[in-house]
């Protein structure tokens, strides 16, 4: 009996050992097999990494909401004037440079259990929800189908519910930004980065084709119903995203009666060397190039190329499959320590090259070479705002600066470039075809291709300037490394708690 249990007990640690030696092997081939599961770490397992990014998928539906849907929805279902719908548009481009002070606040923020991101994220998620539950009520009464005897009183609920939206997008996508990298480790920054991106980039998508079934017999109850809807399930998906993300650290009143810094010195500490500023002008720069076209590369399918509505929508199949590869490729990039400056090179000149491709397919009448520049602006154009994140997120900075404040620094300069750069794209359009359909600029100009050509080729112009303003980062870029065998590494400076 005891040799038994002897043998028994004998091929029981043999197992054991056996399973012990395979663990790495099979661990290893799960991250392989699974997208983004490196990003996770001991600290930032990957559940919770996954559900915190939950909340790109409720900023990517609000941006669906604003930018397309309801662009369409205002424009032929309520037959509201087109300058009125830009108008409205613009509104949450103009609260976009907010971001920096929400990501300072942030930063700076003290609580009795010593919370700094979950308020604002909080916050950011009513504001949301507010702008979305009454906004189809005011576009109702913007369209004129109910009169009162309020004067302006459709512009004025539409306009406030356009700037709740867009200041609760850009406060939570803010705060969740620098909460995620709070988290991450320095090795598992670049790929949460890309991971959030990818979330992004699927709530949009999924967002634009449910919104869009559901819409497709359009009822003003309905577009309550969808919009409320959409209102709701925002809350929802944002108090799931937040719960128990930010540890529990109790502060004394003493603590949080102390002085708090000022923005406009955390702001000096973080321009201070010039670095920050430049790469605010990258950013720039960079997003109005890359997003002019962003309300024009579908018409010009139809109107240039003759391509039919359902092939103008693969394009946006297009772009999204260029920038998830992108965002794919920038993971595994960063993750070898590649110069996220000399990636984001990368990105504006496959940028030029797409917009060459795309100019040039309307004399050479070649659809392929017109999917081809979409793909590559997908791409280029995803490659460039990972890099450009990554780099905000590592530049080294002194003082009072923190990862909110950068991040929210980033979040203002490509929002507003990416804003007013759609709002220019049209007009430039508008402006050059009218000129050339009149006979002005000569025969062979005299085609509705010279709008949308001169529009494109504005665009490769301001990614070279790009790339001249982003050289001295590159060059700058080895001396910011940390020394091979030191224990420390070069980061955004925290505020100390």
């Amino acid at each position: 009996m005891i040799r038994a249990w002897q043998s028994l007990m004998a091929k029981l640690d043999a197992k054991i050992e056996e399973g012990e030696k395979r663990q790495p092997f099979l661990k290893t081939v799960s991250l392989k097999a699974l997208p983004f599961a490196d990003a996770a770490s001991p600290e930032f397992p990957l559940g919770q990494l996954l559900r915190l990014a939950l909340f790109q998928i409720s900023v990517g539906m609000a941006a669906v909401m604003l930018l397309g849907t309801l662009n369409r929805v205002m424009i032929v279902e309520l037959s509201i004037p087109a300058m009125l719908v830009a108008s409205m548009i613009a509104l949450p481009v103009l609260v976009a440079p907010l971001r920096a002070l929400f990501g300072f606040k942030s930063d700076t923020y003290r609580s009795a259990i010593g919370w700094k991101r979950i308020p604002f994220l909080w916050f950011g998620s009513l504001y949301q929800f507010g702008g979305l539950a009454i906004m189809p009520f005011a576009l109702i009464v913007l369209s004129g189908d109910q009169t009162y005897e309020v004067p302006y009183a459709g512009e004025v609920l539409a306009a406030i519910a356009f700037v709740m939206t867009g200041l609760g997008m850009h406060m939570t996508q803010t705060a969740g930004l620098a909460l995620a990298s709070d988290r991450a480790t320095d090795e598992t920054r670049p790929r949460v980065v890309a991971l959030l991106y990818v979330m992004f980039l699927i709530g949009m998508g999924v967002s634009a084709l449910v919104v869009g079934w559901l819409l497709y017999d359009f009822s003003q109850i309905r577009l309550i119903e969808v919009v409320q809807g959409a209102a709701a399930l925002t809350l929802l998906i944002n108090v799931v995203a937040l719960w128990k993300q930010e540890a529990v650290r109790p502060m004394s009143r003493a603590e949080r009666e102390a002085p708090r810094p000022l923005f406009r010195d955390a702001w000096a500490d973080y321009t201070r060397g010039g670095q920050a500023g430049r790469l605010l002008a990258v950013v720039f720069i960079g997003a109005v190039a890359f997003n002019m076209q962003d309300v024009l590369l579908e018409p010009y399918g139809g109107e240039v190329l003759g391509l039919s509505v359902s092939a103008t929508t693969l394009l946006t199949a297009t772009w999204a499959v260029g920038a998830l590869i992108a965002f794919g490729m920038a993971a595994r990039w960063l993750a070898q320590r590649m110069d996220p400056y000399r990636m984001a090179g990368r990105g504006v000149l496959a940028g030029i090259a797409a917009f060459a491709a795309v100019i040039f397919a309307a004399p050479l009448d070649s659809p392929a070479i017109f999917y081809t520049g979409a793909f590559l602006i997908g791409w280029g154009g995803g490659l460039f705002a990972v890099a450009t994140l990554t780099a905000a997120m590592l530049m080294p900075v002194q003082g009072l600066a923190g990862r909110g404040l950068a991040l929210g620094a980033w979040g203002a300069a490509q929002a507003t470039g990416a804003g007013l750069s759609i709002f220019a794209g049209g007009t430039i359009r508008d402006v050059v075809n009218a000129t050339a359909l009149s006979g002005s600029l000569g025969e062979p100009l005299n085609t509705p291709a010279t709008g949308y050509a001169s529009v494109y080729a504005l665009e490769i112009a301001l990614l070279f300037l790009t790339l001249v303003v982003l050289g001295p980062l590159v060059r700058s870029w080895g001396a910011l490394q940390t020394p091979t065998g030191s224990s420390e590494r070069i980061g955004l400076a925290e505020l100390p708690s």
